[in-house]
């Protein structure tokens, strides 16, 4: 009996050492598959995240993406609503990458509230920028480039012209500031900018409203003395 008992002992413990030694293979199983869904989720958010993240433009993506945008572009004239009246431009087909430029920025709002911030009589006035915390806010947003000249299509500074001044930093090469723009408002035109900026549409209608801007009282600093907004700049058939 003594040795029955015994057995039976042994068997028991045997099987209470096996179980104990089990355990930690399930705990670790289970701590490993937590582990690997962890992982997995962290990988998920952070896929998402970066599809979430606005799309900006950059120094080194602006030609591959106007390349392509460009192609997509059908209208080509823009109509721009001041606080003196309305204007119309026609831009250039032959100028893709400035018009492209032009088209989306125009489309994305940004002129909207912007101003007529240089005024030069006889001259030019000059668009696409104001002090204030919206219109930053919109670059932020669009993204930081420039835009290479595009001089050699046998565009002119005529009269009515709608060019696009160059970066005043750091820009030996003459690069097109892309939120800017310029209106030649000189008879018969301003031929002296031929070559070093880039014609890329013209006023059609309208070149009333842009001499009548042309002729306010600006500041030392040719900042027009009462702001002249674009109150909505429109993309139009």
């Amino acid at each position: 009996m003594v040795r029955v008992t015994l057995a039976f002992t042994a068997i028991i413990t045997l099987f209470l050492i096996g179980a104990c030694k089990d355990a930690p293979k399930e705990e670790t199983k289970a701590v490993n598959q937590k582990k690997e869904l962890e992982k997995e989720s962290t990988v998920q958010d952070t896929v998402a995240k970066i599809e979430d993240e606005p799309f900006k433009l950059t120094e080194e993506n602006a030609i591959d993406f106007f390349f392509d945008y460009q192609k997509e572009v059908k209208e080509d004239k823009v109509k721009m609503t001041t606080s003196f009246g309305s204007f119309t431009i026609q831009l250039y087909d032959n100028v893709p990458y400035h018009k492209a430029n032009f088209i989306y920025l125009t489309k994305k709002g940004y002129f909207d509230n912007t101003m007529f911030h240089r005024v030069v009589k006889n001259f030019i006035i000059q668009g696409g920028n104001a002090d204030n915390k919206e219109t930053a806010r919109k670059r932020s947003e669009i993204g930081r480039y420039l835009l290479p000249p595009d001089t050699r299509k046998g565009h002119k500074h005529h009269r009515g012209t709608v060019s696009m001044p160059s970066s005043e930093i750091n820009n030996p090469h003459m690069l097109a500031s892309p939120y800017e723009f310029f209106i030649v408002v000189t008879k018969p035109g301003s031929y002296h900018l031929d070559g070093d900026f880039t014609p890329f549409g013209r006023v059609i209608e309208g070149m009333d409203v842009v001499d009548k801007i042309n002729q306010q009282p600006v500041d030392d600093g040719d900042w027009p003395s009462k702001n002249i907004y674009i109150e909505k700049a429109e993309v139009v058939e």
